[in-house]
């Protein structure tokens, strides 16, 4: 079958002879559609995070449809178009019995410790194959996963009424959770140097974040430490910081403000199963969000070294589309 694989750090190569995938009990086979570009898989791409081993398929962010089922699982299955929640918890660790999968010590993810979805089809645990809505647009169905990171961060931010909220960084998540808390009823205002994301984020309802005004909330994206250090000196007394963004560079906490305004620091690690990823389908399913609006360039397989080359200075998010797999 055709995948997009890693060869060398900043280097994808398109074969069509990359192993097939066996089914395997209590799993399926899905044909892939589209794959969505995150940092993760740029860091992926461009060596900064390393892989197992090379060559490597990359990509988690994906959907498409089931062709084939495992022992265990329905035959009624196959034909479902589905989106893929691409990390697997063991359900047995502490973090999981304690309630919070998002943190398993034995966490199975595409790309990072399992091959990824840049390929036309994959193996997928049948519990992380979620049946999508029918009629759902395929850019909404490719942002599935990127959404449910939003939306668990905002359902961790313990909101109350309407309150207003800081998002720094307006990338692709930044844009999503703007999308999020707006369709929630919350006020946003945003901090993004890059005038076109900025842009974006603007016409999906946020406005620019007033010099010296202070936030209840601020959700930090960007996972730098100019970001953290902005949403930090954004917050009101008693105000919370949720960091969603992981980069590489440490966040100077200056403990003066921290403790005598009260404030609280929160890490949002993707989303718990099965929770988060059940309640962003029934949010696509009522049309309450659509995701999809923060798809900004498109690429077949064919260019997918075109499409990760580019992508971050994409204002929002880039797909690579497969042959197989297509829409309903």
């Amino acid at each position: 079958m055709r995948a997009a694989v890693l060869t060398t750090p900043g280097r994808l190569a398109v074969v069509d002879d990359w192993p097939d995938p066996v089914c395997r009990p209590d799993h399926v086979i899905v044909a892939i559609r589209d794959v969505g570009i995150c940092g993760t898989d740029l860091g992926l791409f461009d060596g900064s995070r390393t892989v197992p081993h090379l060559p490597w398929v990359i990509g988690h962010e994906a959907h498409g449809r089931i062709v084939e089922v495992g022992a265990g699982i329905p035959p009624s299955r196959i034909g479902e178009r589905v989106a893929i929640e691409p990390n697997y918890p063991c359900q047995a660790c502490a973090p999981c019995q304690n309630g919070a999968p998002a943190l398993c010590l034995r966490r199975g993810s595409p790309a990072l410790n399992l091959p990824g979805m840049l390929a036309e089809r994959v193996e997928v645990p049948a519990r992380h194959a979620w049946t999508l809505p029918a009629g759902l647009a395929d850019q909404d169905a490719v942002c599935v996963e990127p959404l449910a990171v939003a939306l668990a961060a905002v359902r961790r931010a313990a909101l109350t009424g309407t309150a207003s909220c800081l998002v720094v960084g307006a990338g692709a998540l930044g844009l999503l959770l703007v999308h999020a808390l707006r369709s929630a009823g919350h006020p946003v205002a945003v901090l993004e140097p890059h005038p076109e994301r900025r842009a974006r984020a603007v016409a999906l309802g946020a406005a620019h974040a007033p010099d010296g005004t202070e936030f209840p909330v601020a959700f930090e994206t960007s996972g730098t430490a100019a970001g953290g250090e902005a949403a930090l000196a954004r917050l009101a007394p008693q105000g919370r910081l949720v960091l969603v963004g992981v980069g590489s560079d440490p966040i100077p906490l200056d403990t003066r403000i921290a403790v005598r305004r009260g404030l609280t620091v929160l890490g949002s690690m993707i989303y718990d199963h099965p929770r988060d990823y059940r309640a962003t389908i029934d949010a696509v399913a009522r049309d309450s969000i659509t995701p999809g609006i923060v798809v900004a360039a498109s690429y077949p397989l064919e260019q997918a070294q075109e499409a990760f080359t580019a992508a971050s200075s994409v204002p929002g998010k880039t797909v690579i589309t497969l042959a197989e797999g297509g829409a309903a």
